[in-house]
Formats: structure tokens, sequence, C-alpha cells
């Protein structure tokens, strides 16, 4: 339940921070809006003003097109109403960051969405890593909170993908693989052995490439799908494309393709079964379990909101460590990411009553994992 002096609360165009008169990530247009990250659960058009990092400023304009911006350094500090609002990274993808919200000597954090696992040293290579930050209220996303969510050590999982790559290179058919084109696409060819062969990505891929590109994030270089058509090099090619074009004419054209998707909610057995796939890939740019609970720990923040994901498991496991927590329901991860730009998330990733079989909760999201 809020309170009369929360620094943020809901409204009906998002969570709205009254002291200083601004919206974190809303979804309905409002005058000012402080942007947590460009996926499409959170960034949307039609605000009047925004505010988020400069380095999100090529990936947010490749979204939503000419917009109003001011973009700021992480840890810059602005005032707004009497408010220092400043960002802080959050690992999730590119610009990525969590808002600290100061305000008569209490502090608020929202932390968007990020990356933290039980590996302290993996982080997202095309990112600033998640940073901590002391604050009085922490409020977190829960995408992935159950305790069954534990990822694998990154270079673990991306082997896994060089090896599959390869040996369908070696087998003279190409490599389909699904993930989203914005954040996991980038965060894979980052990772991935690019002297396997040549590196396809889809018309939705390419120009959040050149975004990143721009912003100094070493990629290697990618061709599209018209230019190895029909030659000998497709069949040893690895093709990143976003996840609604499977099973569609632009995926048929690539011949007998061997086919795989990267996404955290491929940790679950049945998920990957239903895909009908070849392979699934459990690669997440979201905090897993243990991953959610070092970065909440890491706060020091005596009280802490949850939002979008599995709240309700991760409120009971909070209150059992004697923080004061609740959730909040939000319109995060309503949207999936390629729709947004004009491609249709054709896969179903598990639903609350899929991950309940597993760990007995409910009551998740599915944004882009």
């Amino acid at each position: 339940m809020s309170a009369p002096d929360d620094r943020v609360v809901r409204r009906p165009e998002g969570l709205y921070c009254p002291p200083g008169g601004f919206y974190i990530d809303p979804w309905r247009p409002v005058e000012r809006a402080v942007i947590t990250h460009a996926h499409a659960d959170h960034a949307r058009r039609g605000h009047g003003a925004y505010l988020a990092t400069a380095v999100s400023a090529g990936v947010l304009r490749a979204r939503l097109g000419p917009i109003s911006l001011q973009g700021v350094a992480y840890g810059e500090a602005v005032s707004a109403g009497g408010v220092r609002v400043s960002l802080h990274p959050a690992g999730h993808v590119l610009g990525s960051a969590q808002v600290r919200i100061e305000h008569r000597g209490r502090v608020w954090v929202a932390s968007g969405d990020y990356f933290a696992s039980a590996h302290e040293d993996d982080r997202n290579p095309t990112c600033a890593p998640f940073e901590p930050v002391r604050c009085d209220c922490f409020i977190t996303e829960s995408t992935f909170g159950l305790p069954v969510y534990r990822w694998r050590a990154q270079r673990d999982v991306l082997a896994e993908v060089n090896a599959w790559w390869g040996g369908n290179a070696e087998a003279g058919r190409p490599s389909l693989l699904l993930a989203y084109s914005f954040g996991k696409a980038q965060r894979l060819l980052a990772g991935v052995d690019a002297s396997i062969g040549p590196i396809v990505v889809h018309g939705a891929v390419e120009p959040l490439n050149e975004a990143y590109r721009a912003a100094g994030v070493a990629l290697p270089p990618t061709r599209r799908l018209d230019e190895l058509r029909g030659r000998p090099e497709l069949r040893r090619a690895l093709v990143v494309a976003p996840p609604g074009v499977a099973d569609s004419a632009w995926a048929r054209g690539l011949g007998e393709a061997s086919d795989a998707f990267a996404s955290g909610w491929m940790q679950l057995r049945g998920a990957r079964r239903r895909q009908g796939l070849d392979r699934g890939f459990a690669l997440s740019d979201h905090a897993d379990w243990p991953g959610l609970q070092r970065a909440i720990g890491a706060t020091g923040a005596h009280r802490v909101i949850v939002t979008h994901g599995y709240e309700a498991t991760l409120v009971r496991w909070l209150r059992q460590q004697g923080l004061q927590a609740e959730s909040l329901q939000t319109e995060f991860g309503a949207e999936p990411v390629d729709a947004a730009a004009g491609y249709d998330v054709g896969l179903a990733v598990p639903g609350p009553e899929g991950a309940a079989g597993a760990a007995g909760a409910a009551g998740a999201a599915q944004p882009a994992a």
C-alpha cells in the first residue's frame, strides 16, 4: 500500500514521482518521462519529453523515431521539482538504467529491468554492468523470480551455441538462432565465434546493431540474407532473427536449417519442447533467482516493492528475511519487444501456470528475456 510520502506511486499512466512531477517508463502518454531502457514495454511513443542515458539515445531513436530527449551520463544528477534524479547501470541492454530519486533525505531506486546472477563475474558484454545503489526503498523487477531460474555461466551457454553452429556448418546446413532484436541479438553476436562462418541478421536486427556500433560496442561483421541467398556460404551461416520469423516464408528461404531459441524461458524443458525447435539456449538479460536476492541485498533497502514477474514468490521470500515487501501491478512485460518493431513474436513462452508446476508459484508476465 502506498503512503502519503511515497516517492513513487502508481497512476493510470504509470509509475509517478509526486514531488518531481515525472513518470518512470509510463505506459500512457505523459508530459515528462524518465526511461530506464528502450525495450517496447518500457519506452513508448507519445511522451512530451524524455530523460534517459545518453548512451541509449541511438537505440531509443531507432525504436521510437524523433523524440525530445535529454541524455545524461551514468551518475549525472539532474533536478526535477526539488528531486535529485540520477541514472545508474542496470546491466540489461545498452543504456539500461536504474532511476535513483533523492528527496528530503530519503532515497528510492526503481530498477527497471536488470541483469545479475549467481555468477558474480558474469555480465552482459554489450552494456555497463549492474551497479547496486544504496537506498531506503528499492522497486525491483521479478521476471524470473522463482527458485527454478538459476542461470548457468554465460561462457558455458555460448560454448554450446558455438558447438551447435559449428556442427551445423560442418553438416552444410544454416543455423537459425531466434533472439529478441534488441539486446539479446547483440549479446549473442558479441559472444559467438565469428570464425565458424558468416553471420546473417534479419532486417529487424541490423538497425539496432548499427546503434550499438555507434555507441562503441564491438560486434562482428553481419550480412543480410539477400547477400547470401543461393550461395554455398549460407550453408555455414549463423542466422540471427527475431522469434516472430519462425515458420515464416523468410525462414523457409534458408532451406534445411537447424533452429534454436535463446531466452531465459528455455531454462524449463517443457518450454523447449513446446517450441518444436531443435535447440533451446537459456541465456537471459534479466536477473535469476540468486541474482535478485544478491541485488536486493546490496541496496540495503528496508522496503522492497516487487513488480512485473513472479511478485508473490519474491515478496514472500523477502518478508521471510524480515524486510517490508509488497507487490505493485504494472503494465511492463505486456508488449513483446519485436511486435513493436513490426515483427510478431510468434513463439509462446511459459506463463505462470507453466512454471508453477516446476516451482509452485504464479503471476508472471513474459517480456523479452
